[in-house]
C-alpha cells in the first residue's frame, strides 16, 4: 500500500484510492501509527494526540472502535494493525509512505558525488511535498508534536542544497525562478539568500542581488536584532567589487568551452565513443567521478551535437529554441539520451551484451527511418535527420553513427582506458595503444607493466 502524508492524507492500493470515506480522526490515528511504524503506540498516547489533552471519558473506547474500522478496511489489502500490550502497531513492511521516500531521496542526494544525479534526487524529493504534514487531518499543534517542524526544516535544507547544486551546473536561471519568493520570505536562511544573490549576479542582475542583501539585512536587524553573518557580508562585498570569480562555476576537469557550454575533451574522434565519455572519466569499475558527467541539460546536448558535426548551426539554434519553449519535451528527450548512452556504453564495452545491442539497434532503426540523404556544401552526399526528428535529433544522430561503427570491423578495436580515474573509450586500430589520449593516464605506468 502507498500512503501520502506530506499534504492531505491519501491511501492507495494498486493505484486505487481507499479510506476516502473514513472519518478524519480515523485517518489521523492511522497516520500516527504509520509515522511510528514498527513500534507500539500506546492507547494513552493515541488518546492524548487525537484529543490534544482534552479527551472525553469515552476516548479509549472510541480509539478501539476506530482500530476495528481500520482493520476491516486495511486487512483485505494486506496491511495489519497489531494489538501489542496496551497499544497498537503497524508493521514496517508491506507499505510505503511519501515521507520515507522523501527522506531516502534527500539522503541519497547528500552523498552522491555527481551534480546531475544529486539534482535529480532533490527534484524527486521536493516533488513529493504537496503541503504541510497531514494538512487535512492535523492542526498546527498536533503537526508539530508529530515532527512536522523537522520535516519542514529538512525540506528547506533540501531546497538550499538543490539550488547550490544548480549553481555548480550553471543553472542560475532556475535558481532565480525557484527561490525568488522564498528568499524574500525567509531572510534568516542566510545560506539560501546567498545562493539567490549569486544566481542573480550571474544572470546580470547585480542591482537586484544588492537589493536582496539590503532587504535581508533590514529584516534581520528589525526582526532578530542581528546583522548578517560573515558569509553573506563577504558575498555582498564581492558583488560590489564585481569579483570575476563569481561570474560562473569552476570549469569542469578536462573540458572545453564551446559557446556557452562546457563539453568533455575529445579522446577518440568518433561521435559514438565521445558520447559515452565524461569530463573526468568514469573511475574504477565504471563508477562516475564526482562532477564528471557532462550530459546534464538539453542545451548542452544540442551544442555537443553541433560540435560533433551531427547537426548544423541552424539545427542547434532550432533545438535550443524548442527546448526553451517546451521544457517538458526537452527533459523527456534528455532522459532518453541518457538511457541510450548507458545502453551504448554497455554495448561498446561488451560485444557479448545482446540486450544492450538490441536497445541500441532500436534507436538506430528509428534514426534510419527518419534520415534523408542530401547533398552537402562540400558536394558530397550525407545522411541527415530532418527537423521532424524534433528534440530527439542529437540522440538519433548519435545512434546512426553508432550503428555504422558496430557494422565496421573497427568495432573490435574499441578499448576502455584502464586508468582507475578514467575509463574513456577510444579506437586502437594499430593494436599498440593501451591508454587513452589523456596524457596523465599512462604517465609513469609504462615501467610498471
Amino acid at each position: 500500500m502507498e500512503f501520502k502524508l506530506l499534504g492531505p492524507f491519501e491511501a492507495r492500493h494498486q493505484g486505487q484510492r481507499i479510506l476516502s470515506g473514513s472519518r478524519r480522526q480515523e485517518r489521523c490515528l492511522l497516520s500516527i501509527l504509520l509515522l511510528d511504524a514498527g513500534n507500539v503506540v500506546t492507547t494513552a498516547r493515541l488518546v492524548d494526540l487525537l484529543w490534544n489533552g482534552a479527551a472525553p471519558d469515552s476516548a479509549r473506547g472510541t480509539v478501539h472502535t476506530y482500530i476495528g474500522r481500520l482493520r476491516a478496511r486495511l486487512t483485505p489489502h494486506g496491511l495489519h494493525i497489531e494489538t501489542r500490550h496496551d497499544g497498537y502497531s503497524i508493521e514496517r513492511d508491506g507499505h510505503v509512505t511519501d515521507i520515507q521516500e522523501f527522506r531516502a531521496l534527500v539522503q541519497r542526494a547528500a552523498v552522491d558525488g555527481d551534480p546531475g544525479e544529486r539534482l535529480r534526487c532533490y527534484d524527486e524529493a521536493l516533488a513529493l511535498w504537496r503541503g504541510p504534514l497531514l494538512a487535512d487531518v492535523a492542526d498546527d499543534r498536533l503537526r508539530e508534536r508529530l515532527g512536522g517542524g523537522a520535516l519542514s526544516e529538512l525540506r528547506l535544507s533540501a531546497m538550499e542544497q538543490r539550488a547550490e547544486t544548480q549553481l555548480t551546473m550553471g543553472l542560475h536561471e532556475r535558481v532565480v525562478a525557484d527561490l525568488t519568493s522564498l528568499a524574500q520570505e525567509r531572510p534568516e536562511r542566510e545560506r539560501l539568500v546567498a545562493t539567490q544573490m549569486t544566481a542573480l549576479y550571474r544572470g546580470g542582475r547585480q542591482a537586484d542581488a544588492l537589493q536582496l542583501y539590503r532587504h535581508t539585512r533590514q529584516a534581520l536587524v528589525d526582526g532578530l536584532g542581528i546583522e548578517p553573518g560573515t558569509e553573506l557580508t563577504t558575498l555582498h562585498d564581492r558583488i560590489l567589487r564585481g569579483d570575476p570569480r563569481l561570474d560562473r562555476p569552476p570549469a569542469p576537469l578536462y573540458a572545453v568551452r564551446v559557446g556557452d557550454e562546457w563539453l568533455p575533451w575529445g579522446t577518440s574522434g568518433h561521435p559514438a565513443l565521445e558520447f559515452c565519455n565524461t569530463y573526468a572519466g568514469w573511475g574504477e569499475r565504471g563508477g562516475r567521478i564526482p562532477g564528471s558527467d557532462w550530459l546534464r541539460r538539453y542545451t548542452t546536448l544540442a551544442v555537443w551535437a553541433g560540435h560533433m558535426n551531427l547537426a548544423d548551426d541552424h539545427d542547434v539554434t532550432r533545438l535550443r529554441r524548442q527546448a526553451l519553449q517546451h521544457p517538458d519535451e526537452a527533459a523527456e528527450a534528455l532522459d532518453e539520451a541518457r538511457d541510450f548512452r548507458a545502453q551504448l556504453y554497455a554495448c561498446l564495452t561488451d560485444p557479448e551484451d545482446a540486450r544492450a545491442f538490441k536497445a541500441v539497434a532500436a534507436v538506430a532503426q528509428d534514426a534510419a527511418r527518419l534520415s534523408v540523404f542530401t547533398r552537402g556544401d562540400d558536394g558530397l552526399g550525407h545522411w541527415r535527420l530532418p527537423p521532424s526528428a524534433g528534440l530527439r535529433l542529437p540522440a538519433l544522430a548519435t545512434a546512426r553513427t553508432a550503428a555504422e561503427l558496430l557494422a565496421d570491423p573497427r568495432r573490435f578495436t574499441i578499448r576502455t582506458c584502464p586508468s582507475s580515474d578514467c575509463g574513456w573509450l577510444f579506437l586502437d586500430e594499430g593494436g599498440r595503444r593501451r591508454w587513452c589520449s589523456l596524457s596523465t593516464c599512462g604517465r609513469g605506468r609504462a615501467s610498471e607493466d
